[in-house]
């Protein structure tokens, strides 16, 4: 049929089982041409294309709601409620979302980037629903690698303790991203090899019902003969212990048994759990044949060989320099260990886990748990590496400050994927670590200009025994610079002049730097001296240098890929208030109060208004003050604008995606 021509669900009512059939054959096809042009999340999505054709088939979208954990396996659902023809914009700038989007649907009920979320927010609807006394029936979509957040677990224990009406399934694919680890795990592949335990256990019901009982013993005994039953059958009965109807394992790409256990649980009260097993990549061989969480989620990709497509860079990615000075510098002390919440494919320590296999501990999604763990390496010793992404640190914060920093533990937090990461979108976009890393006692934080700066960092932070380090660095390639043959270690809160300058100041760091020194040679031609600091610790800031531009009273410029509230440039206005500047004017650049949206990195910079032109302009602004100086007027309303009228005016400049400046006075 013509996918194009999907508007909604209601369709599938009327088709027979083999139709479904075809219907998922063309969907595969259709996913797999999309995909290769624009890349996206392939596997887990061919995984699910008969799961979600039988859940729309069987339930009436939007009444019943379908709730998509991680969200990253939900285009079979975005086809089949009318969105096949945005495809060809998929995770590009203004284009279809690869997650649930709520303005994009009304079929997306809950917005996920994160996993093992959708149990509560379903546990939320549920209770909703009571109170309001509706009919819909409420479906979270959880992945095994998913259940074993702890934000999973915390809802199993809830849900199965309220016994509300709930169709919970659980898609197990054996994989999250990269291959599941765990004690959960484990249970589910016994799980997977029990067969139907339900199917058994009401064929035995029945059975006992036509035996006439012998004075009753037989009667008396039924129900624990049952219970005995799924003892027998299922190892553990993880599920039912905790209050759920079991229904499994079902093979999640045969149409009858799905459909037949989607209206057996329909119709069960209380709590279920369906059991559906699949196929990660499943119709499409690369995919099928990933053994390793290499198509979870791809760049585009040749159709006939499944070779991505991908720029020829010969310089480092930067998850790979990182992970790989760890090793090492692992080979020479063997107190380094590295830990990581189920992404040892994304943030490169395969090599590390190879060398180092006892050394090298994946705990599943289970951010709050890798922290504390790696405080509690900490405590005797251990060299702690946490390798986790900025937007997935978020999740740990309670735990960076309880138990790392109040108890200064010596953790090196790798914040990997810092800064805009584009087509994954708000969800992703790790641009909240400095606002709420800076602030903690006892951290030190700091950001490289390049890779060969970026090992020596890794050096730094794994030699540094005063308390908790954590160094940022974005997704992607590093320069191509040159490498350092040694190691070397970096002052603690040392900044670096990159270019020296008279008229105005440009403090930043990271992937911002190459942008600041090519402003600054546009603005040399135009008789305009600008220096340019590599401000790499964020925390503690130079102090020193930070003092002596404002002594000169020199204007000065930060740029941060972070958000402005609470950033590193609030950081120094803090400075520059508590040393009593009070004529220091000091403009800030960065991300405005608001999430950014799917889409390039360079697309969304330019929405934003960091770009080479944009800190060009807001150089020759500042230029301009300094040379004229405030008037009267200007003097007379910065003494006397209240402070909250001020924070408005700026508020709302960055709203409008500006950089807000900011002038302290007396």
């Amino acid at each position: 049929m013509d996918l194009l021509s999907i508007k909604n669900p209601r369709f599938l009512k009327k088709l027979s089982n083999n139709e479904l059939e075809k219907l998922s054959a063309e969907i595969r096809q259709f996913l797999i041409e999309k995909l290769a042009a624009t890349g996206g999340h392939i596997g887990p999505n061919l995984g699910v294309v008969e799961l979600t054709i039988a859940l729309h088939k069987v339930f009436d979208s939007p009444k019943d709601k379908f709730l998509w954990d991680v969200g990253h396996q939900s285009y079979v659902h975005k086809i089949l409620t009318g969105r096949a023809g945005d495809f060809d914009s998929l995770r590009q700038y203004q284009g279809l979302c690869g997650f649930p989007k709520r303005s994009e649907s009304e079929h997306d009920v809950w917005e996920t980037g994160h996993s093992s979320t959708s149990l509560s927010a379903a546990m939320g609807m549920v209770l909703a629903r009571d109170l309001k006394k509706t009919d819909d029936t409420i479906i979270p979509i959880i992945g095994d690698g998913a259940l074993t957040g702890g934000m999973a677990l915390e809802a199993l224990n809830h849900i199965g303790h309220e016994q509300k009406d709930m169709i919970v399934i659980l898609n197990d694919n054996e994989m999250s991203i990269a291959p599941n680890v765990g004690a959960l795990h484990n249970v589910l592949g016994r799980l997977r090899t029990a067969g139907k335990y339900q199917w058994a256990k009401d064929e035995l019901e029945l059975l006992l019902k036509r035996i006439p009982a012998v004075g009753g013993a037989l009667a008396s005994t039924a129900e624990r003969i049952k219970d005995s039953l799924k003892y027998l059958l299922v190892s553990g009965v993880f599920f039912e212990e905790l209050g759920f109807t079991y229904l499994g394992p079902i093979d999640g790409h045969n149409y009858d048994d799905l459909l037949e256990n989607l209206r057996y649980a329909k119709k069960t009260k209380g709590p279920v759990l369906m059991h559906v097993i699949t196929k990660k990549g499943k119709g499409y061989s690369p995919a099928e044949a990933d053994k390793l969480g290499n198509w979870h989620g791809t760049p585009a990709y040749k159709i006939d060989t499944g070779d991505f497509v991908k720029p020829s860079i010969s310089a480092p990615s930067w998850s790979g320099l990182v992970s790989e000075t760890v090793r090492k510098i692992a080979r020479e002390d063997s107190r380094v260990v590295a830990v990581t919440p189920a992404m040892p494919v994304g943030s490169k320590l395969l090599g590390f886990a190879e060398e180092f296999p006892d050394r090298m501990y994946d705990v599943g999604i289970a951010e709050q748990h890798a922290t504390t763990m790696a405080g509690g390496l900490a405590t005797q010793g251990m060299k702690p590496f946490l390798a986790i992404y900025s937007t997935f640190l978020q999740r740990a914060y309670d735990q960076v400050v309880h138990d790392v920093c109040r108890q200064n533990l010596n953790v090196f937090f790798g914040i990997d994927r810092a800064g805009l990461v584009g087509a994954d979108g708000e969800t992703h976009q790790g641009v909240f670590d400095i606002a709420f890393m800076r602030h903690l006692p006892n951290m030190v934080m700091m950001m490289p200009k390049d890779e060969n700066e970026g090992q020596h960092m890794v050096n730094t932070a794994l030699k540094y025994d005063d308390g908790p380090i954590a160094m940022r660095y974005p997704r992607g390639n590093g320069l191509g610079v040159k490498m350092d043959d040694e190691l070397k270690q970096i002052p603690i809160g040392s900044w670096e002049v990159l270019r020296e300058g008279s008229d105005a100041a440009i403090l930043t760091f990271g992937t911002t730097i190459e942008m600041a020194m090519e402003a600054a040679e546009l603005l040399e031609r135009q008789n305009i001296s600008v220096k340019v600091v590599n401000a790499r610790f964020i925390k503690p800031m130079d102090e020193a240098m930070l003092d002596s531009l404002l002594k000169k009273n020199m204007p000065i410029l930060t740029i941060e890929e972070a958000v402005l509230q609470g950033g590193f440039g609030s950081a120094v206005l803090e400075y520059a208030h508590d040393r009593h500047f009070h004529h220091a004017v000091i403009e800030r650049m960065g991300i405005p109060d608001r999430f950014i949206e799917h889409g390039s990195v360079t697309k969304l910079l330019n929405e934003i208004g960091m770009t080479v032109e944009h800190t060009v302009a807001a150089i020759k602004k500042l230029h301009q003050l300094k040379k004229k100086g405030p008037n009267n007027e200007q003097k007379r309303t910065l003494r006397c604008t209240p402070r909250r009228e001020r924070f408005n005016r700026d508020e709302r400049k960055g709203e409008k995606g500006r950089h807000g400046r900011t002038r302290l006075c007396k």
